[in-house]
């Protein structure tokens, strides 16, 4: 069946789906520079009703299995490819990538210029694009909807994984589920609470430290739960991860702004200020903590992007603080972060049960 893609400032692109696509969809546009990992893509929460962009030219050829989903359910609003390899040449695979859309009812647009797309977003910045079989789509079609992603992917309930000596609770803001094993894996129990739960509700579960988890959207919709993650930080051994280092940045006096068109690969330089290397890393993001914000704040930045220089983590002063824009547990992407969960457990180990100093 032809299919169009729509993008806002006027650019149109015609291919075919390789899913049924009943109906026109809009959302955000954006693109993932790794060569493989789609099926974590699909299932990162961080995704939340996005337009995904693969830039390899070929997705699908080893299909879905059990082993490698970062949440229960994809959660982009539509993916676009080059070529989609509808056959799955892998041990493990489950089904294809086109069946596993269509079971959710997610849009496969392919046989569309990829690169020409990634250039108008480079060149221009995300925005919204729309989906559809209709080859005119009229202006007032591209209203995003203006709603709250966070609370559509958080869970609902606490639950708990893991008997480990140390106990950490994990603010669910959009997890990935692979950030919730490289903690288990340390010897950790680890409890996963909902986004809003409140400080005194995590204080009953007697935690040593505090996982601040990655999720969707700009983190300045999220100021209702500033006050509860400053009190986290003010008392626990606390860790940060994506748009949880972002709430650390902004509970603590700093600002946040939005790239052009976000960091989204697994190919991405940083540089480890304390430990003087560069790693490669794992990113899905739209917002960077403003250097300059974080004045008087206690934080310093620790970790640096080193393909635009914007800030890719942060230590404090006081607290025993450590927080990572990029994605140290690394699904998809290089294992060159991991030490970033070995440094918070030691960082627990040496702080659990002390008390700080308030700012």
């Amino acid at each position: 069946m032809e299919g169009y893609l729509h993008l806002s400032n006027g650019k149109n692109y015609k291919g075919e789906f390789a899913t049924k696509a009943s109906e026109t969809l809009c959302g955000e546009i954006v693109f993932f520079t790794g060569m493989t990992g789609y099926q974590e893509v699909l299932t990162d929460p961080s995704y939340k009703d996005q337009i995904i962009v693969f830039t390899y030219p070929l997705i699908g050829n080893y299909g879905i299995n059990k082993e490698d989903f970062e949440s229960k359910k994809p959660h982009v609003k539509g993916v676009i490819v080059y070529e989609a390899n509808m056959q799955a040449y892998h041990y493990q695979s489950q089904y294809s990538l086109a069946e596993y859309l269509e079971k959710w009812n997610i849009p496969l647009l392919s046989h569309v210029d990829t690169r020409s797309i990634v250039k108008n977003i480079r060149q221009e910045g995300s925005m919204p694009a729309i989906l559809t079989t209709d080859e005119n789509v009229a202006k007032e079609d591209f209203s995003l909807v203006k709603d709250a992603k966070v609370p559509k992917v958080s869970e609902k309930i606490h639950q708990s994984y893991g008997d480990g000596k140390y106990h950490i609770v994990l603010i669910d803001f959009g997890k990935k589920e692979s950030m919730l094993d490289g903690l288990v894996e340390r010897g950790c129990k680890v409890t996963v609470v909902p986004y809003n739960t409140t400080f005194d509700e995590v204080k009953g579960l007697k935690p040593h430290g505090i996982l601040l988890s990655n999720g969707p959207g700009d983190p300045k919709e999220l100021t209702d739960v500033l006050p509860t993650v400053k009190l986290l930080i003010q008392h626990y051994p606390t860790l940060g991860i994506c748009l949880g280092h972002q709430l650390a940045a902004l509970a603590l006096g700093g600002d946040t702004t939005k790239l052009s068109f976000g960091h989204r690969g697994a190919n991405h330089p940083v540089f480890d200020k304390r430990n003087n290397k560069v790693i490669m890393s794992s990113q899905n993001h739209s917002y960077v903590v403003e250097e300059e914000s974080l004045a008087n704040t206690g934080c310093e930045a620790r970790f640096f992007n080193l393909h635009d220089n914007s800030v890719e983590g942060l230590t404090h002063s006081v607290y025993p603080l450590q927080t990572v824009q990029f994605h140290p547990e690394a699904n998809p992407g290089p294992s060159e972060g991991h030490y970033i969960f070995d440094e918070f457990i030691e960082n627990v180990k040496a702080n659990s049960g002390r008390v700080f100093a308030y700012a």
